[in-house]
């Protein structure tokens, strides 16, 4: 039974110097609406300590629009501003509920350039897109082909830091969940020599995109370095750096993209343990400088993101096992914990008799684990074992 969901087609463009000035210029509304009303809620909590809500600030938008000195608001289309200000709202919604930090201000050098258009804004036949303010259509690279018959409701323009334009068109689909042979399930253990251990005994191997360009990026680094900022040539050595890490991102997005793809169509249960990575990282210190950067190139909570829309899509069962519970410690064929507690012991063999590998010895507990809490109708994100 196919069911209805939302994809995001991401695609390649080539934009006239007309549609480039327009959409710079667009940017940099977007950047000056969104910084001017969080300075506006963060003065409001500072004064009366209350926040202004997303009626408030889109009145505050009339108002700066209104001013001659702010009329470069108006010559951009209106519906990327009052996207900013959506959302700003929904990061202090998150931020309240403690799923996300305070809102920052955005840095023309340091934030994403990203415009948003919903579909007032823009003007789709089928086969070419044209933006609001826009006099042509944008000359788009159609790397894969669109749903057919789908109309879609948004459309991001974005500029990433190597200069690349892109465009996000997201579309409301239908998706027939793919069956699998058997009701099969496997169990992931996460780590930096292999990237994913399996329950079944397969490691995936870590391609460590960052550390085999990581010359390169240094070379790129230090040239960057030694440039007068501000200067043609700073601004060249900038996008030669920002083109080497853009390709080490593309090749990781690539090669996670095509594990979570084979996870989700071969298993109907997939069971995978939490991680707080941010906290690995930075219980490392500087002195494991190394090892927080494998960690980083490893890129276990992209992979957990793309696992948890995909088994959606695909009716999958996605278990998360609680991140204290000892897998590594536990031995997989008696249950006793004897297992070694530092990272450098890789096989170790139990009183039972089992020799075990740690990394296929922890995956085959986590689903154990996690196959447990489905039957006994438990809570998924909370599971531990008695000591």
């Amino acid at each position: 039974m196919s069911k209805t969901v939302k994809k995001t087609y991401r695609y390649r463009f080539y934009p006239t110097d007309d549609q480039e000035d327009l959409l710079r210029r667009t940017f940099g509304c977007v950047r000056y609406v969104y910084n001017r009303a969080l300075e506006a809620r963060v003065e409001s909590w500072k004064s009366n300590r209350r926040t202004l809500t997303y009626s408030e600030s889109s009145a505050l938008l009339t108002d700066w629009k209104k001013d001659p000195e702010l009329d470069f608001l108006n010559q951009v289309s209106s519906v990327p501003l009052q996207q900013s200000l959506r959302h700003l709202q929904v990061g202090f919604t998150r931020f309240r509920a403690k799923k996300s930090a305070h809102p920052r201000f955005k840095s023309k050098r340091r934030s994403a350039q990203r415009a948003e258009f919903t579909n007032s804004a823009f003007t789709w036949n089928g086969q070419q897109l044209k933006l609001a303010k826009s006099r042509s259509p944008l000359k788009i690279v159609w790397s894969r082909p669109l749903p057919q018959g789908a109309e879609p409701s948004t459309v991001t323009v974005g500029l990433d830091r190597a200069g690349r334009w892109h465009v996000s068109i997201l579309f409301e689909t239908s998706v027939a969940p793919t069956p699998v042979a058997k009701a099969t399930a496997v169990a992931i253990d996460l780590g930096i020599h292999s990237l994913a251990t399996l329950s079944t005994g397969e490691k995936v191997t870590n391609p460590q995109f960052y550390k085999r360009d990581r010359r390169r990026i240094a070379k790129a680094h230090s040239t960057l370095n030694r440039k007068v900022k501000g200067s043609a040539n700073h601004e060249r050595a900038r996008k030669r750096l920002a083109r080497a890490h853009a390709k080490v991102a593309d090749r990781r997005r690539d090669h996670l993209h095509k594990l979570s793809t084979r996870l989700i169509r071969e298993n109907q249960t997939i069971v995978l343990e939490d991680l707080a990575v941010e906290n690995l990282k930075r219980n490392g210190g500087k002195a494991k400088t190394g090892i927080n950067r494998s960690i980083s190139d490893a890129a276990w909570g992209q992979l957990r993101s793309l696992l948890e829309y995909k088994a959606g899509w695909q009716d999958r069962n996605l278990i998360i096992v609680d991140r204290f519970f000892p897998s590594s410690q536990l031995c997989s064929s008696c249950g006793a914990r004897s297992g070694p507690t530092t990272l450098t012991v890789r096989q170790w063999s139990c009183d039972c008799g089992a020799f075990n590998d740690r990394d296929v010895n922890a995956a085959r507990n986590i689903l154990a684990a996690g196959l447990a809490a489905t039957v006994c109708g438990g809570d998924r994100s909370r599971i531990r074992t008695p000591l």
